[in-house]
């Protein structure tokens, strides 16, 4: 898959974030790296630490990447991906019925026949195979392939993806593999060495170095697809990357993963000096997420915030440029059960200052719904501490498994779990299937069997149940449903009940 390439933009942004720090499950093998006695005292030495692990390695003062690239380049896998040309199908199914009678099934086809297929990176996080990668590079695959460092190949299957953070874990059959251990992304400086590891344009192995050249970066490029869930907090360098990167390490001078390789500032396609990485503190507490519960659990804070420039603070009246400004609370939310308020400015989130978008969404990411934390803000000039409970999208503190969710009866209908083999073709987040809708009050909707309703008016459908919740209670009027078949096609049907 090619690298994301995008145009920077200011946006304003919500604070719709979610999770927990550091993952608690213990899939990294220890290993210990160090050079001889010998080196140590033959060059001058500085020595690089990291606080999430007790290693402590020593390499040469000045531009010596050997350990670093000798410690990651194992681990980092060849991805690739491959689509079956189903793209002309849909585009028939799709068309405009007038049409297809004049001008056939065929008029406008311009996909090409026969499998279509991509190629980015990936990381080994564990010995017996689970590997990080982007949500982009394998989106929508019908077969993952990976290549291991030592051309060993196998078949992957995924365990579950995030657009919202770009992050996607897979999980091959395979034991002893060489894995790479995380670093703590929060103790990056700016200036510090990295390099990056891929496998641009089909180029296995290769590492670049530079330099980390900003941190809490946003640059409005998952929007599109994730909405305003997304969350951007990047790592910049100056590390070259190129298309087949994507999902590749951004390491340390210990070889630790400090993030994953996502995106590149570029309008030709190829680095043009910029590049972007998901840190490891967001791309952790993904994963954990994603083997405990099969997703990712996102915690709200339920705010819309904006940066504060000197001529914002200016027209508000503000006497600091520094913190994070609340311009809209949400009714039951998070914030308002806390009492903050519009108007307020939040400056740290348990300790950790913010003062951008970007900073703030990253905080809120690293908790669930239900986790605890003192938001630092300021009200009138006067700084306060709140203590705010997390909620999810539907204003609880609930966790949501969706191995759990099961099917159910509703109006004669049945509806059933979607598959995440189904999510990943249909590049869908969860639904609901609707199945023996013939002798059911939807028949004359004009909904088939094999629906999968995604949407509920404003209300997004995650599993069955949730078509009860949201329907069960309508009296009157008409809401419409959104969602997608099978092949590909999206539909909206209206539903009343009288």
């Amino acid at each position: 898959m090619k690298t994301k390439q995008f145009i920077v933009g200011l946006t304003l942004s919500a604070v719709l974030g979610g999770g927990v720090a550091v993952g608690s499950y213990k899939l990294l093998e220890e290993e210990n790296h160090g050079m001889t006695q010998s080196q140590e005292q033959q060059y001058p030495t500085v020595r690089y630490t990291s606080d999430m692990r007790s290693s402590n390695v020593v390499v040469p003062e000045g531009l010596n990447f050997v350990n670093a690239a000798q410690a990651s380049t194992p681990a980092v896998v060849h991805v690739k991906t491959e689509y079956s040309s189903r793209g002309s199908d849909r585009y028939s199914s799709q068309m405009d019925p007038f049409l297809r009678e004049f001008f056939g099934d065929g008029f406008g086809e311009r996909a090409p026949r026969g499998p279509q297929r991509g190629s980015g990176s990936g990381v080994i996080i564990a010995s017996n195979g689970y590997i990080v990668t982007n949500n982009h590079v394998i989106d929508k695959a019908d077969k993952i392939e990976v290549v291991l460092d030592d051309k060993r190949t196998f078949s992957a299957t995924l365990v579950g993806a995030d657009p919202t953070t770009d992050i996607a874990l897979l999980k091959i059959n395979g034991e002893s593999l060489p894995a790479m251990r995380y670093g703590n992304s929060d103790d990056l400086n700016v200036g510090e060495w990295v390099l990056a590891v891929g496998n641009p344009m089909n180029l296995t192995s290769t590492v670049t170095a530079g330099i980390v050249s900003a941190k809490g970066r946003s640059i409005d490029i998952l929007r599109s697809s994730a909405g305003e869930m997304s969350i951007e907090s990047f790592i910049q360098t100056d590390a070259a990357v190129n298309p087949g990167n994507s999902g590749g390490a951004l390491v340390n001078l210990n070889g630790d993963l400090v993030g994953i390789n996502t995106a590149i500032a570029s309008q030709t396609g190829s680095f043009a000096g910029y590049s972007f990485a998901v840190p490891s503190s967001i791309v952790s507490k993904v994963v954990d997420d994603l083997l405990k519960y099969g997703e990712v659990q996102r915690a709200l804070l339920g705010a819309r915030i904006m940066d504060i420039s000197s001529d914002f603070a200016k027209e508000k009246g503000l006497k600091t440029l520094n913190g994070v400004y609340i311009s809209e609370v949400t009714e039951n939310s998070a914030a308002k059960d806390a009492g903050i308020q519009s108007g307020d400015i939040i400056t740290a989130i348990n300790g950790a200052a913010v003062n951008r978008n970007s900073q703030l969404l990253e905080q809120v990411a690293r908790y669930r719904p239900g986790d605890k934390v003192k938001v630092t803000y300021l009200r009138d000039g006067k700084e306060r501490v709140a203590n705010v409970t997390f909620k999810n999208a539907n204003n609880s503190t609930e966790l949501v498994k969706r191995s759990n969710a099961k099917a159910i009866t509703f109006e004669g209908a049945t509806f059933q779990p979607v598959s995440k083999e189904e999510m990943r073709k249909l590049g869908i987040n969860g639904g609901a299937k609707i199945t023996e809708i013939k002798n059911s009050k939807f028949s004359e909707t004009g909904i088939k069997d094999g629906f999968i309703i995604t949407k509920i008016d404003r209300y997004a459908v995650n599993q069955p149940s949730d078509i009860e919740k949201y329907l069960k209670d309508l009296e009157g009027g008409v809401v419409y449903v959104e969602g997608v078949y099978p092949d590909g096609l999206r539909a909206f049907y209206p539903i009343g009940k009288g």
